[in-house]
């Protein structure tokens, strides 16, 4: 029997969702597999819907929204299984598409986390920004992937077709060894959604383990169906999470210099969103440095590996991508790590 694979769809009214993506979840061929939904005390009829037509379909009922970090934290310390997947709802998946993940971290013990590689559901034929082929992260801390550089998605012409190390997994399609999970604490909950996942595979990282892609899998993703692209609430938590999550992971002699460097590139954005006529997305960038500023302010000692500096994560570009995409007009992947990696 192979290892138990227990596939976690967190919900928060997404019946719309669960009643488009879930029968190809569910056509999932592999011997030892459970489907869970972790409803987020959701106030449309999501749970009657499943009751009614997923019998199959386990549910634990969440008596809130903890959002992203705090629903998953809740729902799998009730879930038993050799590995979890972390699924969102707006997600079609292919057939065998957990063999090869699982093959790949039976093989590797030291592989903490994995993703599969990740399609546009409306553009097949281009990676999806949530992931594309595999997370990365610049010397500044901006996340970027295999595939997708800030809003530029690439075509999937398979050349990002080899498993490698990652920064970064998504969270779309994001497969956890439980054991390695609750020992570092699981998902930072103050995040609520937004970088969590990269937060979690950084403190992994750190911790020794490795993240890894595996493109024999492939998953077909929607994207923003929770929080639309666009959204302030989306851009705020993103600002604020990625300013808090650099906190707490580097190096001190590293923070101190590449913070605020950060920061001053975070209001050159807020900038750039005014002069488009983008009051919302201005606003929601300065309340985010302001949030992390409060946060920061509350903070009695960092939460610091004590072997952190020994540590070299793969998946780091040790260049500037803003730079890079903006000033060098270098807008794939391939262009922009080419030698400095």
């Amino acid at each position: 029997m192979p290892p138990k694979v227990s596939i976690v769809i967190l919900n928060w009214n997404g019946r719309v969702f669960l009643e488009k993506f879930l029968p190809s979840v569910v056509r999932t061929v592999y011997a030892n597999l459970e489907v869970i939904v972790a409803d987020n005390a959701s106030t449309d009829d999501s749970l009657g819907f499943l009751r009614k037509n997923y019998e199959s379909v386990g549910i634990i009922e969440l008596d809130r929204n903890y959002g992203y970090a705090g629903g998953y934290n809740r729902a799998l310390k009730q879930v038993q299984a050799d590995y979890y997947v972390l699924l969102n709802s707006d997600v079609e998946i292919t057939p065998e598409w957990i063999s090869p993940v699982i093959d790949l971290m039976e093989a590797n013990s030291r592989i903490a986390a994995c993703q599969p590689k990740i399609l546009s559901y409306r553009e097949n034929e281009f990676f999806e920004y949530a992931g594309a082929a595999g997370g990365w992260i610049d010397l500044l801390g901006y996340p970027f992937a295999r595939g997708r550089v800030f809003d530029r998605c690439e075509k999937d012409s398979h050349q990002y077709d080899d498993e490698e190390p990652i920064f970064w997994a998504s969270g779309a399609a994001l497969f956890l060894r439980p054991k390695v999970f609750h020992e570092i604490g699981g998902f930072d909950e103050f995040f609520f959604a937004h970088m969590e996942e990269i937060d979690l595979c950084w403190r992994l990282q750190l911790a020794g383990y490795h993240i890894y892609v595996c493109p024999r899998a492939r998953i077909f993703h929607v994207g923003g169906g929770t929080l639309s692209s666009g959204a302030a609430r989306k851009t705020y938590l993103n600002y604020r999470n990625s300013l808090i999550m650099l906190t707490k992971n580097l190096p001190t002699s590293e923070a101190l210099w590449k913070l605020p460097c950060r920061f001053l590139l975070d209001i050159i954005s807020a900038f750039r969103f005014l002069i488009s006529g983008n009051l919302e997305g201005f606003m929601a960038v300065i309340k985010a440095e302001v949030a992390f500023l409060r946060w920061l302010a509350t903070q009695r000692k960092r939460s610091i590996f004590p072997h952190e500096k020994s540590i070299n994560p793969a998946g780091v570009y040790l260049g500037c991508l803003v730079w890079s995409y903006f000033i060098m007009k270098k807008s794939t992947f391939a262009q922009i790590v080419q030698n400095k990696n």
